[in-house]
């Protein structure tokens, strides 16, 4: 119904900067709110950053005044600027759209990428 492709992980020096791109395709009717998770090895899967559809912004507080999250409504995409990168980042993020679809059934659902790897080193 809607798929999640996700760009801009990679390998970066402690302390560079990262963007994230998180373009949304498919049946889509309209896209709520969209974000960004992480999950490190050992540990639970976590809120990175979120926007609403008003522009209303979550981040989990580590990540409070380095990872500004935005989104672009023409193109359905998210973009997550990591900035100042530190040790504890290094994860999987994963890409979160809430849509509903042109297609049944007709209701709000959560859609997930395949997750793009980020790696910060010494």
């Amino acid at each position: 119904q809607v798929q999640l492709v996700e760009s801009g992980g990679g390998l970066v020096q402690a302390g560079g900067s990262l963007r994230l791109s998180c373009a949304a395709s498919g049946s889509i009717f309209s896209i709520n709110a969209m974000g960004w998770y992480r999950q490190a090895p050992g540990k639970q899967r976590e809120l990175v950053a979120a926007v609403t559809t008003g522009g209303s912004t979550n981040y989990v507080d580590s990540v409070k005044g380095r990872f500004p999250i935005t989104r672009d409504n023409a193109k359905n995409t998210v973009y997550l600027q990591m900035n100042s990168l530190k040790p504890e980042d290094p994860a999987v993020y994963y890409c979160n759209v809430g849509a509903i679809t042109t297609m049944y059934p007709f209701r709000l659902i959560n859609y997930w990428g395949k997750g793009t790897l980020v790696t910060v080193s010494s």
